[in-house]
């Protein structure tokens, strides 16, 4: 049974760096909804209050039923959590009648009191609330204040029960993960065995007692999460694992062969399928993002239907979906209004009527990372950009021909091969070159063009939610445009993306 911290999600934009920074302590923990508490047992060593976007004074207000778990588990609110622990148990709430956003520093630290053992005098918090509490219910004593917040943190006498007005998931507060840990190993005794190792040993009991002797199909992409999720299942079930790569077309130059070539003695049973004509045939004249992105998706849904028809008796499709996808699916607002139609395997499961398996739905990405470590999967495997599943279908921002699609292989190409010469390949999170629907006058020796324009973009990123552009040298672009605009034919411009994420996206579709 694995041991883990419970963390109530009323919609906060930072619910998810809560569980980051547990993790980073290796102690297992998952998010639910604050309306969809599941049965308390054993396994649970501590509960969490996300903040939230609303106040606890709306009549909408997210409220959870604590019942089984207030005075009777280590509990700890944190800014919207901490306010409701007050509101609702005898304390009141009103609006703030001062500024209680950003850096703040604590004037008053009880260090005595195990949530703050450690904690220095006048350390730097982050403050992100609307309301503040006027008044904390009469079995309550104040732990922490800022010269502004008095009750910046307390603790409910008599229970294991805390509350904090701030943000210690952040990085502004910067002895957060101090007091997260006083939590979850000192007052809730985590015992920090959540490893990757443990990881790979727990899932791959679990897989062989789950599937046994059925077969299993995996749509590899070539990616870090298809090809962990790979490994995993042919560590666990060996023959009985077949992986399907399908070329769409739309790859990378050259990637359909570097990307089988990878996996040979790996032992994972791969089919490479070539289906680059038929996904350029069913695209012709398609101009729309997200109708690019549905016949895409479709035609692999198709594709991949007929590959796995020639196994017989598969009774389980795998796939590499991760935590973040499983959280927004199951988010306090619902799942999102428009499902990302990039997630190609959608359908799939009722078409061939299969069950699921989806061996790193606990995982973030960089955890996925370290467990392919673990594995022993190559450096170069595991440390590949992340690529989207409609390829460069949505980096050709017009209708996608076969000419486009070379003329955005060569120069991406010559991007990503230069990042890599210049050691800059693993600064980055993500690089491609977008093909922009835009022609611009030049001139190439004494002869006047009328050709593409491409764009550059890298970002930095931890998992893709939010991103900054990357800062790479002039020299280094000046060199790749350079070289783009004397080796592409049918480019004479290349300019470079400086917007970050938000408001602008990392893909241009």
């Amino acid at each position: 049974m694995t041991e883990k911290i419970l963390i109530l999600d009323f919609g906060s934009q930072y619910t998810q760096l809560i569980a980051r920074r547990i993790r980073e302590l290796n102690v297992y923990c998952e998010i639910v909804p604050f309306n969809k508490i599941p049965d308390m047992d054993a396994s649970i060593k501590g509960v969490i209050l996300s903040g939230s976007p609303y106040s606890v004074r709306d009549t909408e207000a997210p409220i959870p039923d604590l019942s089984n778990i207030k005075g009777k588990e280590h509990l700890l609110g944190v800014c919207y959590g901490a306010q409701h622990l007050a509101h609702n148990f005898g304390g009141e709430v009103l609006p703030s009648n001062k500024r209680e956003y950003g850096r703040a520093n604590l004037a008053f630290v009880n260090k005595e009191d195990n949530l703050l053992k450690g904690i220095s005098d006048h350390t730097q918090v982050w403050m992100s609330h609307g309301d503040t509490i006027a008044k904390l219910p009469e079995n309550c004593e104040v732990i922490a204040s800022t010269n502004d917040v008095e009750y910046g943190a307390f603790k409910v006498k008599g229970e294991s029960t805390y509350g904090i007005q701030f943000h210690p998931e952040v990085y502004h507060s910067t002895e957060g993960k101090q007091m997260i840990e006083n939590f979850v190993v000192n007052i809730c005794g985590c015992q920090q065995n959540w490893t990757p190792d443990s990881f790979v040993d727990a899932t791959v009991a679990n897989l062989k007692a789950k599937l046994v002797n059925d077969k299993v199909v995996l749509g590899l992409s070539g990616g870090v999460d298809s090809t962990v999720a790979g490994v995993l299942l042919h560590k666990a079930i060996g023959k009985n694992l077949t992986c399907i790569f399908v070329d769409n077309g739309l790859l990378r130059k050259n990637e359909f062969e570097q990307v089988l070539e990878s996996y040979k003695g790996m032992g994972l049973n791969v089919i490479g399928v070539d289906a680059r004509a038929q996904f350029l045939e069913k695209l012709a004249g398609k101009t729309d993002p997200e109708a690019k992105r549905k016949v895409i998706g479709g035609e692999f849904i198709d594709v991949f239907d007929v590959e796995a028809h020639k196994i017989k008796d598969v009774k389980w499709l795998a796939q590499g979906t991760i935590y973040p996808d499983v959280i927004e699916s199951i988010s306090v607002n619902g799942p999102s209004a428009t499902i990302k139609s990039h997630h190609n395997v959608g359908g799939l499961p009722e078409k061939m009527n299969l069950k699921i398996v989806e061996p790193l739905n606990l995982l973030f990405k960089d955890e996925v990372r370290r467990v392919g470590k673990s594995l022993g999967i190559k450096a170069e495997l595991l440390g590949r950009h992340p690529f989207p599943g409609p390829g460069l279908g949505i980096r050709i921002l017009s209708d996608i021909t076969a000419e486009k699609v070379r003329i955005l292989q060569e120069a991406d190409d010559i991007f990503i091969s230069s990042l890599r010469e210049d050691n800059l390949y693993d600064e980055v999170w993500q690089a491609g070159v977008m093909l922009l629907p835009v022609q611009s006058v030049g001139v190439m020796g004494d002869e006047r063009t009328y050709e593409n324009v491409v764009a550059l973009r890298a970002v930095q990123s931890t998992d893709g939610m939010t991103a900054d552009w990357v800062h790479l040298p002039y020299e280094f672009l000046a060199k790749v445009s350079n070289k783009i605009i004397n080796n592409v034919r049918g480019i004479n411009r290349v300019v470079y993306d400086i917007s970050s994420k938000p408001p602008a996206t990392i893909e241009w579709e």
